[in-house]
């Protein structure tokens, strides 16, 4: 690797860590508090996290039950190492599912024409959607072929 590219690598690499956390639901230096209070709250609107399963939702909501009830109105600095690493798991567990969630539930719109019309329409789907919508486009292709290879053979 030449040198200039490795000073250019670990130029960047800082600046990307630091987009990949501000992109989490909990970060360090922050008041949990104040963080609780906006994922409880975009739980409850459904926008951000819209294509959350009602199982993630739960177990969520469970661990900032656990993480609220050990540190209160304090800060994680002053629990106990063992209550540390409780809140640290829950907080790693919080993190993932709602990362995940943020990133099925993003909007994408594409425009597209309607068979059969010149005019172009814009059509939105979450990525889940879209992912749903795939998997039964697929489903349905493997049984009409399934159905038509069984009247071939017999």
């Amino acid at each position: 690797m030449s040198r200039k590219l490795l000073l250019v690598v670990m130029l960047m690499a800082p600046g990307a860590v630091m987009a990949k956390q501000a992109e989490l639901p909990f970060r360090a230096g922050e008041s949990f508090q104040t963080q609780q209070q906006k994922v409880r709250a975009d739980l409850l609107r459904g926008e951000v996290y819209s294509e959350i399963s009602a199982e993630d939702r739960q177990r969520v909501v469970a661990a900032l039950d656990r993480m609220s009830g050990l540190i209160g109105d304090g800060s994680a600095e002053s629990l106990s190492p063992v209550d540390k690493v409780q809140v640290f798991n829950d907080q790693e567990l919080v993190n993932g599912v709602l990362t995940r969630a943020r990133a099925d539930s993003r909007l994408v719109c594409r425009r597209e024409k309607t068979i059969g019309s010149n005019m172009p329409s814009t059509q939105c789907f979450t990525v889940a959607e879209r992912e749903r919508m795939k998997r039964g486009a697929q489903g349905q292709l493997q049984s009409v072929q399934g159905g038509m290879n069984s009247k071939v053979g017999d």
